[in-house]
């Protein structure tokens, strides 16, 4: 293990890909802090005790560089003799700071582009003279700044990535951590070894490590519990906190009643092999009394936060324990809004989604600066058993945020057979495995139907499939006519409350996989 890692610093800007970049880099074997936007040279140079900074990315942000209140790079960053690269408004802000030109975009970019590579150098070293990218911006540099230089552009975009004449110091308008970004890696493999010189140093055992010994530390020796939904990312940080804490540690599956069908037995089995005080709080008529008839999303999903909290605290005072440790991971805390420049995209229920005042001296998140995708890869290495590692995510709320509108006891029944159905005809077919997400939601949508020659008024169900890596972008899956078409027969046929399937056909963006 080398003394330093070498490291490249994230500068936070409040996009929603921040972390994102951070984990491109360390798939590298390179290992990435993120830090505060307006770090200070003096800042790097104290990191630099601790980690061999080899370079800054600036990442987007949802501001716009001319807002009064705009996130700025502390003026002098530029004087820290280190490689620079300005990713989308980082791109836009490096441009204002070296007297660019920045203009709001006469016509604004959203989702994939095809960018002209004007000079394949530098970060673009090995690419192709026309590029697919991700775009998502509002402003645009028009003129590069003096002593830069054009390195692409787009029909609407002039300077769509520049470099320093001189200086390790680049800027690229899209988005290359994003999987849309056709050769996205390639870019960010020239930064990270062709400009900033890095060595891959870095693994993810390492990180085993610092997050066990972390629980250790944050707990000083008390008790805690954690929430264990059986998912991935709940199994994964109990595995880490067994390790840190032993008998210590009790783990508690909250049965609301919006699980799957048969998934609390599946549950109950698995995980009472396992050497931890393992408990099932059978939470089922609280959680509908306290969400029949809601509507709105948020609110339901600060209901669930609060009634959460509330089954654990009461295990809790029965337990002694002081902590409480959730497996939540980074997807969930970005779409939050957490950070101070981020934008909410909804929030979760054990995040935004929690009671102001809690009983527990401090909950722990020994995953949240994971993505789901890491996360399995931690899963393996810790040796779980391949059922954990494979399971497709679920969200903790369960089927309440797969019910649109009302939520009544006949849609949890006819949420739970459709997505049994959707999940028996999709594990069927081999191409199961290559897929991140796969449901069905039942809508607050009727439409007229026929059924045993006569007129049917029922619900209309939508079924989602998604492929992904991290589940921050996503694609809907191209799923056969014919396994479709099953589904459909299916769900119409088996419950007689739905009249009509759909298949939803958005990506994420501009959707999240999710409907709620």
């Amino acid at each position: 293990m080398p003394a330093k890692y070498d490291t490249i610093l994230v500068l936070d800007f409040g996009g929603q890909y921040c972390h994102l970049i951070g984990r491109r880099i360390r798939e590298h074997g390179v290992y990435s802090e993120i830090v505060p936007h307006d770090i200070s040279p003096q800042e790097v140079a104290a990191l630099s005790e601790k980690f061999n900074v080899k370079g800054l990315i600036l990442s987007g942000g949802p501001s716009s560089v001319y807002e009064p209140n705009a996130p700025k790079l502390h003026p002098h960053i530029l004087e820290v003799n280190l490689p620079i690269l300005g990713l989308c408004y980082g791109h836009q802000l490096l441009a204002q700071l070296v007297s660019g030109k920045v203009e709001p975009a006469t016509c604004k970019e959203y989702g994939i582009a095809q960018v002209d590579i004007d000079k394949p150098v530098g970060i673009l070293e090995g690419l192709s003279m026309k590029e697919q990218v991700w775009m998502s911006h509002g402003d645009t540099v028009m003129a590069p700044p003096p002593e830069f230089e054009t390195l692409a552009h787009t029909d609407n975009c002039p300077v769509a990535a520049f470099r320093h004449k001189t200086k390790p110091i680049y800027g690229l308008q899209w988005h290359p951590e994003v999987i849309h970004t056709e050769h996205g890696m390639r870019m960010l493999q020239n930064f990270i070894f062709q400009v900033c010189k890095a060595q891959a140093n870095w693994q993810m055992e390492d990180l085993i490590t610092k997050m066990v010994k972390e629980i250790q530390t944050e707990t000083a020796g008390s008790r805690a519990i954690i929430g264990l939904s059986g998912g991935i990312d709940s199994s994964v940080a109990t595995a880490l906190a067994a390790k840190a804490l032993g008998e210590k540690l009790t783990a508690v599956y909250v049965d609301h009643g919006f699980m799957r069908e048969g998934e609390t037995e599946a549950i109950r089995e698995a995980f009472e092999k396992f050497d931890i005080r393992f408990i099932v709080a059978d939470a089922q008529e609280r959680f509908m009394n306290k969400l029949r008839g809601v509507t709105e999303p948020e609110t339901k999903r600060k209901i669930m936060g609060e009634e959460f909290i509330r089954v654990f605290e009461e295990i809790a005072s029965d337990s002694g324990a002081e902590y409480l440790i959730q497996g939540t991971i980074y997807p969930d805390r970005i779409e939050s809004g957490f950070r101070k420049n981020s934008d909410k995209i909804k929030s979760h229920h054990n995040v935004a989604g929690l009671p102001e005042k809690i009983k527990f001296r401090k909950i722990l998140e020994p995953l949240r600066d994971l993505y789901k995708d890491e996360v399995r890869k931690v899963a393996r290495m810790l040796e779980l058993p391949k059922e954990i590692v494979n399971r497709q995510p679920f969200p903790g709320p369960g089927l309440a945020v797969r019910i649109i509108g009302p939520l009544t006891d006949e849609k949890v029944k006819i949420a739970k057979k459709s997505d049994r159905i959707v999940r028996e005809e999709i594990e069927q077919c081999e191409f199961a495995d290559g897929l991140w997400q796969y449901f069905s939601v039942v809508t607050d949508t009727k439409a007229t139907g026929v059924k045993g020659d006569a007129r049917a008024y029922g619900y209309v169900v939508a079924v989602r499939a998604m492929e992904s890596r991290e589940a921050m972008t996503a694609s809907f899956a191209k799923l056969p006519y014919a396994v479709l078409e099953k589904i459909s027969t299916r769900i119409t046929n088996e419950i007689p409350q739905v009249t009509r399937v759909v298949y939803d056909v958005t990506h994420k963006p501009p959707a999240t996989i999710e409907w709620e």
